[in-house]
């Protein structure tokens, strides 16, 4: 029958869906290619080395990342101030060989707005020193760095590159020789600092510094303490000589996280900066609560980081585990009606009226189900094991990736050619696998359900929001069955009707409609594919759209010319696979190539202005309200929320008349800083609404926003 062609053909790629989603993230789509050099629109980023007496045990020799930045573009130091992550090197050595740390050059500080940060402009070298022993014996040093950096203007762009260089071993590598000496010279020199301390009050450090270089004295001085979260970079403090003696009295910061015994200290004069490992006297106040994270954010927190999808205005109530698994649940069905997910669950429906045995119709239920769940499960489990590694991932994170996004629209092409009735399956499929559903209706059911949840990723349930960003906080097996209530809810309704045969006896009996309306489930494929090169477009451009649409029409033409009979098929086949596959070498990286983040930055004339770190403190700090639109272009419920409510007129006059500043965090891509205000807020996707009020704790609303609710909520303002 040609439905079980159809559905033998989908083991093949449901078992490559989950795998795709595990790789694309963190493929090649977004990385240059190896090389000593990676170039960005922000920064020329090249590996350099210095080894002036060749490679050898016991000689000096140094590796170095070199950033160059476009003005008014900056990097961070390893104490990044107020907001921004320091540049991160992971190195790949020969064994023998070991990195030590970064020596970090001397800063400078770059305020923004009511913040300061400590970082870099122009041109930096961040120097590396390796260790040779005796156990390398290479004929030359072959060095491998994985960087990461933030990059940052009035908005923040994080980057990555990979790097590789040949040193040679019995020849001195000098041609960087400059560019070291020169980040030597600028780098703070080591001080004893013999009676220099900081004495702890209550809401300040007492610096006190001794032995000093001559040319500081009586001198102004820069101040950078290497320890983070401890002063207020910004804030106006004090500084004096007593003799000899520089003192200085300066703030602690209010969101203080860290108590140090030893605080080591930068001070600099123009050119001239010195290190000083100072003693900490005293003890440091206690670090309440309130204290870790601003006392606005901290009440945030407490009251929405176990909501549910309560209404707007509405007192909140707290999740829980038991509501977190109905929302879940609740999501999962939702799914099911989704334009991607509803065609392949409609034909797998259809395989009812094919059984005449209500034990095969309940084995292939079950086998459906346990498709679905574990599924769900193994992507829960990534997205867990993904996070406590360190990675900073939310739910869709997969969707972050264009390759991700444009092999899903290649995916539900071919299937929507096949429901089309434009080819089958089977027909270019060995006998053996294409007789594997006649043999094994159970696997079959059980992969169905695999494929299911592949292709329901994009078609996020707005309901799984809270629950999700619950899950994420949660030890691992109360998440996994959060996780696992999502597939449960997906997989009920296929559930009760292979378990109730009453369901499926008002299914109607086989004819020619199963063809006909298998053709119809074909449409809303290709509406979701329309979708998909409309989020790739987001992600890469209008180049990268039209990219993939060229692909999926070369695509097609190659299908086609593979159902055709004769000696004809022969030729015109040749013809159209040597013509896809110079499609994709010659404009496949258009595809994957993602826009600069600067391109997507709001011009300051329209209503909306584009999130960046610290942003939302600066504006509550003088006095104006906030309204903040968390979103991604691959987020249905996002954008149906952005044409609707957020374009309402009645809302836009509220939002005028209150004065309310509009930030739109975008999270098509993937952006650590957006995943990290999402975990602080409880939430792990998009759509999350929030309303800052200077003095008050934060309103997180529904993900399913409604005129009344945000115009109550205005009103509070």
């Amino acid at each position: 029958m040609p439905h079980r062609r159809f559905l033998s053909a989908l083991f093949l790629i449901a078992a490559c869906a989950i795998p795709t989603w595990a790789i694309g993230q963190f493929g090649t789509a977004n990385k240059a290619p190896v090389s000593a050099v990676v170039t960005t629109d922000q920064v020329r980023a090249e590996l350099l080395a210095w080894a002036p007496d060749g490679v050898e045990p016991g000689k000096q020799v140094w590796v170095g990342l070199q950033l160059a930045h476009v003005p008014e573009w900056h990097t961070y130091w390893k104490n990044s101030g107020d907001s921004g992550l320091p540049t991160v090197l992971e190195w790949t050595l020969p064994a023998g060989v070991s990195a030590g740390d970064i020596a970090w050059p001397t800063p400078k500080k770059i305020p923004i707005g009511t913040l300061a940060n400590y970082g870099y402009e122009n041109t930096v070298v961040l120097p590396v020193p390796l260790t040779v022993s005796p156990a390398f014996g290479a004929s030359q040093l072959t060095v491998k760095l994985k960087a990461a950096w933030l990059i940052c203007k009035k908005e923040c762009i994080p980057q990555e590159g990979e790097f590789a260089l040949q040193i040679p071993v019995k020849s001195s590598t000098a041609s960087s020789s400059g560019e070291f000496a020169a980040t030597f010279a600028a780098s703070p020199k080591p001080m004893a600092g013999s009676g220099s301390q900081i004495e702890v009050g209550a809401k300040s450090i007492q610096v006190a510094l001794r032995g000093l270089p001559a040319g500081f004295q009586g001198k102004t001085l820069e101040f950078y303490p290497e320890t983070g979260s401890v002063i207020e970079p910004a804030a106006p403090w004090q500084q004096a000589w007593q003799g000899a003696v520089w003192t200085a009295q300066v703030p602690l910061s209010a969101q203080r996280s860290e108590s140090p015994r030893m605080m080591p200290l930068v001070l600099a004069f123009e050119k001239q900066a010195v290190r000083i490992e100072t003693p900490v006297k005293g003890e440091w106040p206690a670090v309440a609560a309130a204290a870790v994270v601003p006392p606005a954010l901290e009440a945030a927190l407490k009251a929405n980081a176990a909501l549910g999808a309560a209404p707007t205005g509405s007192s909140t109530v707290p999740l829980g585990l038991l509501a977190a698994l109905l929302g879940a649940l609740l999501g999962g069905l939702i799914l099911n009606l989704m334009p991607c997910v509803f065609p392949v669950l409609a034909i797998k429906v259809m395989s009812f009226t094919q059984e005449k045995s209500q034990a095969a119709r309940l084995a292939g239920g079950l086998a459906y189900s346990a498709g679905v769940v574990l599924s769900f499960l193994a992507l829960g489990a990534l997205l867990l094991g993904l996070r406590s590694a360190g990675e900073q991932l939310g739910w869709g994170f997969h969707l972050q990736s264009p390759a991700v996004v444009a092999g899903l629209a290649v995916l539900f092409t071919l299937i929507g050619l096949n429901l089309a009735g434009l080819f089958e399956f089977g027909n270019f499929l060995p006998s053996r696998v294409a007789s594997l559903q006649a043999k094994n209706p159970t696997v079959n059911s059980f992969l169905t359900g695999v494929l299911a949840t592949a292709i329901a990723s994009p078609c996020t349930a707005p309901f799984m929001g809270a629950s999700l960003g619950f899950a994420l906080g949660l030890p691992a097996w109360q998440a996994l069955s959060i996780f696992a209530a999502i597939g449960i809810g997906m997989a009920l309704p296929y559930l009760a009707a292979s378990a109730v045969p009453a369901v499926a006896r008002v299914l109607p009996r086989p004819g020619a409609w199963m063809v006909t309306f298998r053709q119809l489930m074909a449409f809303p494929m290709f509406a979701t594919v329309a979708w998909l090169v409309w989020v790739l477009g987001q992600q890469s451009g209008i180049d990268g759209a039209g990219a993939l649409l060229a692909l999926l029409v070369l695509m097609a033409l190659v299908l086609w010319s593979l159902t055709l009979q004769g000696r004809t098929r022969r030729i015109v086949a040749t013809i159209s696979i040597a013509l896809g596959a110079i499609g994709v070498w010659a404009i496949g990286q258009n595809i994957i190539k993602p826009l600069d983040a600067s391109e997507l930055v709001a011009a300051p004339t329209e209503r909306w202005q584009a999130w960046e770190p610290g942003r939302v403190e600066q504006l509550t700090a003088q006095g104006q309200s906030v309204f903040v639109d968390f979103t991604a272009a691959w987020c249905v419920t996002c954008q149906y929320n952005k044409k609707t409510t957020l374009a309402d007129s009645a809302v836009l006059a509220d939002i005028d008349a209150k004065k309310v500043v509009l930030l739109r965090a975008d999270w098509t891509r993937r952006d650590p800083a957006v995943t990290a205000a999402l975990s602080q807020l409880g939430r792990s996707g998009v759509p999350v609404y929030v309303i800052y009020k200077p003095g008050s704790a934060p309103r997180v609303l529904s993900e399913i926003l409604s005129v009344d609710d945000v115009r109550a909520e205005l009103a509070r303002l």
